[in-house]
């Protein structure tokens, strides 16, 4: 496990990751993963002066990039692997809609109340099995995958992983960007990045916020073609347990429903669901929440308020 995670609000236009990093003490190199802004990870002039030049960029979407054009046959096993993925997903989120269609039209009605916590409740459950089946379905493509595959054998996937080990190992700490979070899943999996990452100091935002997690929730309750469900992508690299977040929720999540509150809660339960607004903070280390600067929670009852953990996150 890393030595200490730290989930931060978006950096674009108010960045606190350098107060992030002097607060942990770490004064060397940062290895920085920009995949998620895919052909413009190498755009990272603002990241790079804001910790004062101390950056090293890992590229992993251009690494893996040159590892498909050099293994023609990964490359055709891994897009048939993501055509697998999506169609499966297409068919997740015809039963996702029609759930919460179902949930939507139940808590319409106006039984006593007993029966009413009973049935949100139920719909909740229901809602649960459908994103735990996409899990599953997407756990068990990925191991075939890996398993046929052998990527950790392939030169061209081996010989980018060991360059990614020496890199990491010269620095300090690891900073992981937003941007795509499906891109960053698929990189962080073709490198094995996750083993690279114990024992350092890891600062993550946005998407990297996402990936952290155990449950990646996309959600937008702001687009143009109006609200829609929250999805679950996949599952992520449970850094830091019992915890699914949203960040910029000022510009993605609409906290004055509190309907659609209270579902996120029950549906993501027993984990904690944390919005991230500009400037927030939330700091893990060895199994308890050492520091929180402006953190929301979301509550059961449809309610939001500070963040204001015990000694230790949901199981």
């Amino acid at each position: 496990m890393p030595a200490a995670v730290v989930l931060l609000g978006a950096q674009r236009f108010e960045p606190t990751l350098g107060e992030a990093v002097a607060e942990l003490g770490v004064k060397g190199r940062i290895a920085v993963i920009t995949a998620g802004w895919q052909e413009r990870e190498d755009e990272d002039e603002d990241l790079a002066a804001h910790l004062d030049g101390r950056t090293v960029n890992l590229r992993l979407h251009a690494r893996g990039e040159q590892v498909f054009r050099e293994d023609a046959e990964l490359r055709r096993a891994h897009r048939e692997r993501q055509v697998a993925l999506r169609s499966r997903r297409d068919f997740y989120r015809i039963r996702l809609e029609h759930a919460l269609e179902a949930d939507r039209v139940i808590r319409h009605r106006a039984p006593p109340p007993d029966v009413a916590i009973e049935q949100a409740l139920a719909s909740a459950e229901a809602v649960r099995l459908i994103d735990a089946s996409l899990v599953a379905s997407c756990a068990r493509l990925r191991g075939e995958f890996e398993g046929r595959w052998a990527l950790a054998d392939r030169p061209a996937v081996a010989r980018q992983r060991k360059e990614l080990s020496e890199l990491v190992a010269g620095c300090d700490a690891v900073a992981i960007a937003g941007g795509h979070v499906a891109t960053l899943l698929n990189r962080f999996a073709l490198f094995g990045m996750a083993a690279l990452l114990r024992g350092k100091p890891v600062f993550a935002w946005s998407g990297g916020a996402m990936l952290a997690c155990r449950q990646v929730v996309l959600f937008h309750d702001f687009p143009p073609q109006g609200p829609g469900a929250p999805e679950l992508l996949d599952e992520g690299l449970g850094l830091v347990p019992g915890l699914v977040v949203f960040p910029q929720p000022e510009e993605r999540l609409d906290l004055t429903r509190r309907d659609r509150v209270q579902n996120l809660v029950q549906r993501f339960a027993p984990a904690r669901c944390l919005a991230l607004p500009a400037r927030s903070r939330l700091t893990w280390i060895e199994g308890r929440f050492e520091a929180v600067h402006g953190v929301v929670e979301l509550r059961d009852d449809g309610e939001h308020g500070p963040f204001r953990p015990g000694t230790e996150a949901a199981a």
